[in-house]
């Protein structure tokens, strides 16, 4: 393991249990009957306990949008050429594909990340370079990339990520593009749950039952192939991920070494969190599940991970469209630590505020 991947693993800490005390007395005497607001009041709470802070405010939010391929799309198991990657990364600098429009919405930015898309791009200010190379190897045929790669794009998204933190973010979302990616996060949820493949695995990006089965089978070929070792994130990772996964997985290694929240989108992100957490458990404190994708492997992870997901809405696109609704929650959340009264402050009897 790199010295700077240490150096930031060593910075993990658990939430501050004084503060989320403060805060959950905060939420149980404002203006409203106790637990009224469900799980933002726990949002809140958890919030307070990350930023060291009894009424924490988030004013700097962005969502990172990671980008790779994946050699395993040779195998036939997208709807979608490969060239797809490449073309969806315009619509992200562009600001017109749907996480912009959710990103607009929310006052967020949107940070693109090429992490390993084929051809890559010219210069773009709009866009970070962070190529661990052109796309994965083929994980049904040998290890999707080296261990020196895996441990690379967790770097790259620890990179990122602090960039943005020492500029003043105190909020991060999780997105992703990459044709093939749920394959890839497939494979890593059932090596680390030990859940077949068969559960774990959905139709990605609509594939038809023929296509599901082929799925299966080259997910169970790739397992069987490369045996990546369940307790060793970094060795999952390098075997059947993605360096976008990894980059995702580094972005929320750095959230919870500088103690901000991280909102993640739904299955991309959900492998991700799995790689993060068994690098170092503590994280999962930071981790905020924004939705529940229909990819059924997700609700496996979410459950693996002990995360309960704020929305269920049949979403399934990616791109951190889920993870800005999270955002939005959490934001709200706090605010109503910030900016109700309390029955005190107000002059309000509690036995008087109604049922």
């Amino acid at each position: 393991m790199s010295s700077s991947l240490t150096q930031i693993l060593s910075r993990i800490e658990p939430l501050d249990g004084n503060i989320m005390e403060l805060a959950r007395k905060r939420q149980d005497s404002l203006t409203k009957p106790g637990g009224s607001l469900g799980k933002l009041e726990d949002v809140s709470v958890r919030i307070a306990g990350m930023r060291r802070s009894i009424m924490p405010v988030l004013s700097n939010k962005a969502i990172v949008v990671m980008a790779a391929d994946h050699g395993v799309v040779a195998e036939g198991v997208s709807a979608y050429p490969q060239s797809v990657t490449h073309q969806m990364v315009s619509p992200f600098l562009t600001g017109c594909a749907a996480v912009n429009v959710f990103a607009r919405h929310i006052g967020a930015l949107v940070i693109v990340v090429d992490m390993g898309v084929i051809g890559g791009f010219e210069a773009n200010p709009l866009l970070e370079n962070r190529s661990i190379a052109f796309g994965t190897n083929n994980m049904a045929t040998g290890p999707a990339m080296t261990r020196r790669q895996a441990i690379e794009s967790l770097e790259a998204g620890i990179a990122v990520a602090e960039a943005q933190i020492s500029h003043g973010l105190d909020i991060v979302g999780t997105g992703d593009m990459g044709i093939g990616n749920t394959t890839a996060a497939s494979a890593v949820c059932a090596a680390i749950t030990g859940k077949p493949a068969a559960v774990v695995t959905g139709r990605g990006t609509g594939i038809d039952n023929e296509q599901l089965i082929h799925k299966v089978e080259v997910i169970n070929r790739a397992l069987e192939i490369n045996k990546p070792d369940s307790e060793d994130a970094i060795d999952v990772l390098s075997r059947v991920g993605g360096f976008e996964i990894g980059g995702l997985a580094g972005v929320m290694l750095a959230g919870a070494a500088n103690r901000i929240p991280v909102v993640i989108d739904g299955f991309i992100s959900g492998a991700a969190a799995l790689v993060a957490v068994k690098l170092s458990p503590q994280v999962k404190d930071y981790i905020i599940a924004s939705h529940l994708s229909v990819e059924p492997g997700h609700r496996i992870m979410l459950e693996y991970l002990g995360l309960e997901p704020l929305l269920d809405l049949d979403m399934r696109l990616g791109e951190g469209t889920g993870a800005a609704l999270g955002i939005t929650l959490a934001e709200v959340s706090v605010k109503i630590l910030n900016e109700m009264k309390t029955f005190d402050e107000a002059g309000v009897s509690d036995k008087d505020s109604g049922g």
